[in-house]
């Protein structure tokens, strides 16, 4: 990735790494409340809610390239059950690691004589500006793999009914009488017929009835 754009180091998901100086080996353990991002989770299905607490557990080590940062983030998210579209809450935690290099330093460490041709290698990576790191996109990259795309409400759940929309959980015995679709259409025939339809119909069978017999 291209350099970040200029950083807030107000922000709560920025980060100073001054104090590790460039000393590789150099380590610095980070512990942070902060209020989720917009957004953060897998859109329409669940996520962590907009300002909910997300509690995050930081490794900041010096490598000859940059700063390794290893971490975890620990918060509630919340969605919908993709079989009965009840509430669904679940406790997430979610572990990242990601390089964070020195703008002017190549993959070894070592300073850079001019600005790298490879523009495709450096999207790929993520920089340091002036000491700081922002965590936000490595956060929602772990948080999003951490959730399931597909939440339910309990492993088992046997979702809604398909004739009526009934939750089933809450009626273990709920049922429909099945019709044979070979008769649904001649009981279908037979509610519409009117009574006078009904009398003709006989009658013609009753006349059927007794041309036979003198015969």
């Amino acid at each position: 990735m291209a350099l970040n754009a200029r950083l807030d180091h107000r922000d709560p998901l920025v980060f100073d790494t001054h104090e590790l100086g460039r000393r590789p080996g150099a380590l610095q353990r980070l512990t942070r409340t902060v209020d989720a991002p917009r957004d953060l989770g897998i859109a329409g299905v669940i996520g962590v809610p907009e300002g909910a607490p997300v509690e995050l557990e930081l490794r900041l080590e010096s490598v000859m390239e940059g700063v390794l940062v290893t971490g975890t983030a620990r918060a509630t998210a919340e969605g919908e059950c993709v079989r009965c579209l009840e509430p669904v809450e679940q406790q997430l935690e979610a572990d990242f690691q990601e390089m964070f290099s020195y703008p002017d330093a190549d993959d070894r460490g070592r300073p850079k004589a001019e600005p790298a041709d490879d523009a495709e290698e450096d999207e790929d990576r993520l920089f340091l500006e002036d000491g700081l790191f922002d965590l936000e996109p490595v956060l929602r990259d772990a948080v999003v793999l951490a959730l399931p795309m597909q939440p339910v409400c309990q492993e088992d759940c046997p979702g809604l009914c398909a004739e009526c929309g009934v939750r089933l959980a809450d009626d273990p015995d709920h049922h429909h009488d099945a019709v044979d679709i070979r008769w649904a259409a001649l009981q279908g025939l037979a509610g519409s017929l009117g009574d006078g339809e009904k009398d003709e119909m006989s009658g013609a069978a009753e006349t059927g009835v007794d041309e036979k017999q003198e015969k």
